[in-house]
């Protein structure tokens, strides 16, 4: 059996490497994952039906260890294949929640069976000829409803919850994935693209005027992590902020020089619109 099963995997494997290298990470590749990774399953399937097992322990070994490596490819791959089809068009806000609620879901899976994960994580042993030995289910150990529709010739009560958890695991790395190179090359895009052209005593002003107008966070947020932001948004070093705002309020002509400039030239570009 190990010696079967093990090959059968490597060379699913295989296979699927292959794939990805002929056509990278796209919709197509994953459908044809799935499918070759069904007919895996079916092979799988057929060999322990018609070889059986030869003690409780190797049972318990395939539906525990065996069985959920392939399941789990079944799973993650499809469980990839429906995010990348679903995922909605637009900017990185909507993409974000997106992604996060994909996590949720991972999460309300995880909360849900909190007590599982705890005796697999822990390599328990003590409840396997309940959880993994075909026809013993325990109906008091949160029976999944997939089960009473599975085919009990090839199933256990807990070898597909097994292969959730390890599908799951890999799914929620590939979402944190995501959303880290979303982030990354959100600010490598800004970082390369953004800088201040004006004066650093311009920029103080305006974020000065930003803080006491009340437009950022409701006016809730610090002067010091506006400007940060800001700092980082165009790519400059304002320095003392509080000692260039001191000098500002000590102008004796225009204190809002900047903010009067940007009021003119606003102005301005509306007049010229509407004479064309």
């Amino acid at each position: 059996m190990n010696k079967y099963f093990h090959e059968l995997v490597q060379d699913l494997d295989n296979n699927i490497s292959e794939l990805n290298s002929e056509l990278g990470n796209t919709v197509v590749f994953y459908e044809t994952v799935i499918n070759i990774t069904l007919a895996k399953l079916r092979e799988i399937k057929e060999f322990v039906l018609q070889k059986g097992f030869l003690s409780l322990e190797e049972e318990i070994e395939f539906f525990k260890r065996m069985k959920p490596l392939v399941v789990s490819k079944l799973i993650y791959y499809n469980g990839i294949y429906k995010i990348e089809a679903k995922r909605p068009y637009g900017g990185d806000k909507i993409i974000k929640k997106y992604l996060d609620n994909e996590l949720n879901k991972l999460k309300r899976f995880f909360d849900n069976n909190l007590e599982f994960y705890k005796y697999y994580r822990t390599n328990s042993t003590y409840l396997d000829h309940k959880y993994f030995v075909r026809g013993n289910h325990d109906i008091k150990l949160s029976l999944d409803t997939y089960y009473f529709e599975s085919d009990q010739n090839f199933s256990t009560s807990h070898d597909f919850k097994i292969s959730k958890i390890i599908a799951n695991d890999l799914i929620q790395i590939y979402i944190e994935d995501q959303l880290y190179t979303s982030k990354r090359a959100f600010k490598t895009t800004i970082s390369k693209n953004l800088n201040w052209t004006g004066s650093k005593t311009a920029l103080t002003e305006l974020i000065y005027a930003l803080h006491a107008h009340g437009v950022v966070d409701s006016g809730n947020i610090d002067i010091k992590i506006l400007a940060k932001s800001l700092e980082q948004l165009f790519n400059i070093d304002l320095g003392d902020i509080y000692h260039t705002f001191f000098e500002i309020r000590n102008r004796k002509i225009k204190r809002t020089k900047f903010l009067d400039s940007l009021n003119e030239s606003l102005t301005k570009k509306m007049d010229e619109q509407n004479e064309k």
